[in-house]
């Protein structure tokens, strides 16, 4: 290779792209500035292809088992997508029937998460099940400025109690908004935040406390109504009275229809709020989520801002202005189509299909079940006790290499030495597809442990964020 040439190969791959001669159009350039808007202006086809061919090598979805989101809807879903593309969710005054959608899938919501009062009752959809944490949030920090200041105390620090195996949603929340967080440890003997020396936490600052309805790390559920009774004692020895938010992000559409008999949302008189990711088990695609508030009371007034729609009033709650609609109609159409029964049947084949996979793995003497996917339809495993020539990193990135994306990080911070791995199990992971995994691991297993010598490690390992 010349010098010329390896030169203008290393320019063209940092700061252009080159389009094929196959796919280029008479007249048009066939190398385009990576980083700059091209002067002139090209065929339709063309720009579809560039954009297609740099997406392409983009993981399979489907075979995506680190992510919650849903990755598949039916066709008339998908028409209904394309219908309302162009919708955007605030302008409440153009689109009157999208806002009155919406007014429905979380008053369905509510009714799901057993809400007291349906007449007295506040909720909204958000862009994601992340920014219905930040509202729930903000709605505990202003109701306690509001006690604080009726009381003439002061506002200044604020607090709120979480598990050390929260979602990074809650770490944003406590820096964005100037709220400490208050990280109750994670251990072995206690792998959820369950009340376990809650009372070392508490104080007259504390806005409230997040319990996680299927934590990210091991899909495990933290026990609302336990979490409830040790903020009643707490409240009893010290006056001091403390609400829940249930981060649902998961378990929030999986828990009404599986386990419809534990108590974990307004049927706890402590629970204030509720959110929920309607794209991971609501099966959405992604950008929608939902938060609903015991009552109005709940949802401080400040927070609400209020615009005119069909000659009334239609109160709107949001940290982000424009967003797409289209997907709370999606919403609608998954309500309408599945229903209870449809719901009920596609979340329990997940945790079926869940269950048999931990079991199975759980027969693999190299692994130990940290969860076995009986709550939301996911599980996490370790390595037992013994010395290897390899990890569980590695046995994730011999399965990347055949299209499976199974994630391996370490537990949170009092935990860290502890790495597990995970599986997500989706509404389109068949049991006939986990088969195919299974085979997968025990074969990759398998090379593992016929591996001479520690596969060479000089890279830094990425580690998988939560």
């Amino acid at each position: 290779m010349s010098e010329r040439f390896r030169i203008a190969s290393e320019q063209s791959s940092d700061a252009s792209v080159e389009l094929a001669p196959v796919f280029t159009r008479p007249g048009e350039a066939s190398v385009l500035p990576k980083f700059k808007m091209p002067t002139s202006m090209m065929e339709s086809d063309t720009a579809y292809q560039i954009v297609h061919d740099s997406a392409m090598l983009d993981g399979n979805s489907r075979l995506n088992l680190a992510t919650f989101v849903s990755t598949w809807m039916d066709e008339n879903a998908q028409k209904l997508y394309v219908e309302a593309a162009d919708k955007n969710m605030i302008d409440k005054d153009e689109y009157p029937a999208t806002a009155e959608i919406e007014d429905r899938c979380w008053r369905i919501i509510a009714d799901l998460w057993n809400v007291p009062n349906p007449d007295d009752t506040i909720g909204t959809s958000t862009i994601g099940s992340s920014e219905a944490c930040m509202l729930g949030g903000l709605a505990l920090k202003r109701l306690w400025q509001e006690r604080r200041k009726a009381e003439g105390k002061s506002t200044e620090k604020p607090n709120l109690i979480l598990s050390a195996g929260v979602q990074v949603v809650w770490e944003k929340f406590c820096n964005y908004w100037d709220v400490e967080a208050r990280y109750v440890p994670v251990t072995e003997d206690h792998l959820v935040l369950d009340g376990f020396e809650l009372e070392k936490y508490v104080d007259e600052n504390t806005i409230g406390v997040v319990a996680i309805l299927g934590q990210t790390y091991t899909g495990l559920y933290e026990p609302v109504k336990e979490i409830a009774a040790k903020l009643d004692e707490i409240q009893a020895n010290t006056g001091i009275d403390v609400k829940i938010h249930v981060d649902g992000a998961s378990g929030g559409m999986v828990a009404p229809f599986c386990q419809p008999d534990l108590e974990w949302d307004f049927r706890v008189d402590r629970v204030n709020s509720i959110s929920t990711s309607g794209h991971k088990y609501g099966l959405v695609y992604p950008g929608v989520g939902w938060v609903v508030w015991r009552n109005k009371a709940v949802c401080p007034e400040t927070l609400i801002f209020h615009v005119s729609y069909l000659g009334g009033d239609m109160p709107t709650l949001a940290l982000n202005f424009s967003r797409p609609g289209a997907q709370v109609l999606l919403q609608y159409y998954q309500f309408l189509r599945l229903g209870r029964e449809g719901y009920t049947s596609i979340q329990q084949g997940s945790i079926d299909v869940a269950t048999y996979l931990s079991s199975e793995i759980a027969k693999l003497p190299d692994f130990e079940l940290i969860s076995k996917g009986d709550t939301i339809p996911v599980f996490a495993w370790r390595l037992t006790a013994g010395e290897r020539n390899w990890d569980l990193h590695d046995l994730a990135d011999r399965l990347r290499m055949r299209g499976w994306l199974v994630p391996a990080y370490p537990m949170p911070d009092d935990i860290a030495d502890m790495i597990v791995q995970r599986i997500v199990v989706r509404s389109d992971l068949s049991k006939d597809l986990a088969s195919t995994l299974l085979t997968a691991i025990k074969e990759e297993v398998a090379f593992l442990q016929s591996l001479e010598s520690p596969l060479p490690r000089e890279a830094k390992r990425q580690a998988f964020a939560h």
